[in-house]
């Protein structure tokens, strides 16, 4: 029977990487507007504190925890110190990323190097660390944020491209081998939104108005859209969705 507790989080803990603006802290907005208390994850300890105030004066339940997914030891650490204070990670959402705009020819083995160690290492890295908890218990929900990019690409997107090919890959492994132990792994797929990883392509009005003629919705996406997504995928209306990435993106991938 579908009600409205379907769709509640009351009584579960998330931790959402990557949280301090965008499109983590929409869904990390979302996830407490539906009954969770949640973690927000930084690495910049100003932005990451607003962040939390801003949600705790909405009247939810918030923490923080500041660490860089992209560092493996830092990331096993806070995970153990927030299941010791804070209490059982019951949903993890795998956000953190970082993007290195250039011509193929021109990446850089740092940049590309970056790109992985956030986009891929941090989501494996976090993923396990969290999961190996879950797993003891039986129970758990990770939502990894992939990309239009897992399944498209563009010029001057290669490293960006390839880790978000990769995010897609590493949610249907994770989903394979962590099912049999009660944990659902899942992918959300953003299209193009209005943040300030996009904010260059925001501006280039010539590209803008591209996009908006390449999208069927007709419009960029607005970070707010996200929240019920992850809200459905966390929650027991997706009890035997497994293994999914689920587009949010107005239409771009249905498109040529």
């Amino acid at each position: 029977m579908i009600d409205a507790q379907t769709f509640r989080l009351d009584g579960r803990l998330a931790l959402v990487t990557g949280s301090s603006a965008g499109i983590g802290l929409a869904i990390a907005r979302g996830l407490a507007e539906a009954g969770a208390a949640v973690v927000l994850n930084g690495r910049d300890a100003g932005r990451l504190e607003a962040a939390a105030a801003a949600l705790g004066r909405e009247g939810h339940r918030v923490h923080s925890a500041r660490f860089d997914t992209a560092d493996a030891a830092a990331v096993g650490a806070a995970v153990a110190r927030i299941e010791r204070d804070i209490g059982a990670i019951d949903i993890l959402v795998n956000n953190a990323g970082i993007t290195r705009r250039a011509p193929f020819l021109e990446v850089t083995q740092e940049d590309w190097r970056a790109v992985q160690g956030t986009n891929v290492d941090g989501y494996f890295a976090t993923g396990q660390a969290v999961a190996r908890h879950m797993a003891a218990r039986g129970r758990g929900r990770i939502i990894n944020i992939c990309s239009v990019m897992s399944e498209l690409g563009r010029p001057n997107t290669a490293a960006y491209t390839a880790s978000k090919g990769a995010a897609k890959m590493l949610t249907k492994a994770m989903a394979i081998e962590l099912g049999p132990l009660g944990i659902q792994v899942n992918g959300i797929g953003p299209g193009y939104f209005a943040t300030e990883l996009t904010e260059p392509l925001l501006s280039d009005e010539k590209f803008a108005t591209w996009l908006k003629g390449r999208t069927p919705g007709r419009r960029w996406g607005q970070v707010h859209e996200l929240g019920p997504v992850a809200v459905f995928l966390a929650s027991d209306a997706a009890a035997f969705v497994n293994g999914h990435v689920l587009y949010v993106d107005g239409g771009i991938t249905a498109s040529l």
